[in-house]
């Protein structure tokens, strides 16, 4: 099926025997690099634990060790319960991040969407500072993380109510509708950092603000776990839709598709889905931007295809952005949002002037 894109052609094919051979490949080799990344995460840090020990410390605790334990009950609970949920955490954060832009793409034909258009990460980080500010504490360690997520929420709401104010709801006015709550979420923000009188808390709210998996515990798993294989499978049901969107709204409604309910239902559930990580993780910038390009570099535009390997590549590179957020400065730890911009901030600058020569080439034509 060759599919025009903005002005040109894509051939977006199926998975033949020598596509698949090339996902199986790709797949296979960033899962391995997911391993290796997990063990360094587990290994590196103030007190490094070797790889072999770290492997030892974890098969003994699943159950499965077959040598006896020559480590200290320091080092096991260093690797079990610090270093392994934030380690988790962020092959979660990660993988969602940038399954969620690879979407979001897709959804807008715009190779510079990212997850948090939609004004989705304003609002959590409106939620969170109103904890941090006021001390709210009435759902104990998770109080953070629950108002981040019902800000995140309530800024889906306040969007798609806005978006919906002038008739039918279509992907411009969902995104300009994004834009202006988003600033209106970030003017209060300011407002309530200049106004409060908890000036101690300034530092906290800056570092929250900028993403990092410090703190994390077993408990805080299971929400983005549990959001993030819901929102995978949802996705790589409806991947085929995914591919017929970049034929255009002509063309995909053409095929069958009813596109104005199908883009309403995958923004809800996107949102949703980048709601629950910002809520554990905090914004983490650009995840979602560079590693959807990256992998079709190597697999293609095919959905089914970009989906699981946008996952894996997404946790691999979170999982290195910590390792050295932790351990570039140590011992102080810089917020892994700060690393990610670093990385993606250029990245952006190059896809846009690729972006430019090749709107100036067709031009030309």
């Amino acid at each position: 099926m060759t599919v025009p894109v903005t002005g040109r052609s894509t051939t977006v094919k199926g998975p033949g025997r020598a596509g698949r051979a090339t996902l199986a490949g790709t797949v296979a080799v960033l899962g391995v690099l997911l391993v290796v990344s997990a063990t360094a995460g587990l290994a590196i840090g103030s007190v490094q634990v070797p790889p072999g020990q770290v492997w030892g410390i974890v098969t003994h605790a699943l159950g499965a060790g077959w040598t006896e334990p020559d480590w200290s009950g320091a080092r096991e609970t260093i690797v079990l319960d610090v270093r392994a949920p934030r380690v988790l955490l962020g092959a979660v954060v990660g993988a969602g991040l940038a399954v969620v832009g690879t979407a979001m793409q897709a959804l807008l034909r715009n190779p510079l969407a990212e997850p948090y258009l939609l004004g989705v990460s304003s609002g959590a980080s409106l939620g969170a500072v109103l904890v941090i500010v006021f001390g709210v504490n009435l759902l104990g360690t998770v109080s953070l993380s629950a108002a981040a997520f019902v800000g995140a929420l309530g800024a889906l709401l306040l969007v798609y109510a806005t978006a919906r104010s002038g008739g039918r709801i279509t992907s411009v006015r969902l995104v300009l509708a994004g834009v202006a709550i988003a600033a209106v979420l970030t003017a209060l923000l300011d407002l309530l950092l200049l106004t409060t009188d908890r000036g101690n808390q300034a530092r906290e709210v800056l570092a929250w603000t900028l993403g990092g998996l410090g703190g994390v515990n077993w408990g805080m798993l299971w929400l983005p776990s549990t959001a993030l294989a819901s929102g995978i499978g949802i996705l790589l049901a409806q991947a085929r839709n995914l591919n017929l969107l970049l034929a255009g709204e002509e063309a995909a409604t053409t095929m069958g598709l009813d596109v104005a309910r199908f883009r309403a239902r995958m923004f809800v559930l996107l949102s949703l889905i980048t709601g629950v990580l910002v809520a554990a993780a905090g914004p983490i910038g650009f995840v979602g931007l560079i590693l959807p390009h990256i992998v079709r570099l190597f697999v293609g535009g095919d959905h089914r295809r970009v989906l699981p390997t946008a996952a894996l590549g997404g946790a691999v590179f979170l999982i290195w952005a910590d390792i050295a957020a932790r351990t570039v400065a140590a011992p102080l730890e810089i917020p892994v949002g700060v690393l990610t911009a670093l990385c993606g901030g250029p990245f952006f600058l190059w896809l846009m002037r690729r972006d430019a020569r090749r709107g100036t080439e067709r031009g030309a034509v």
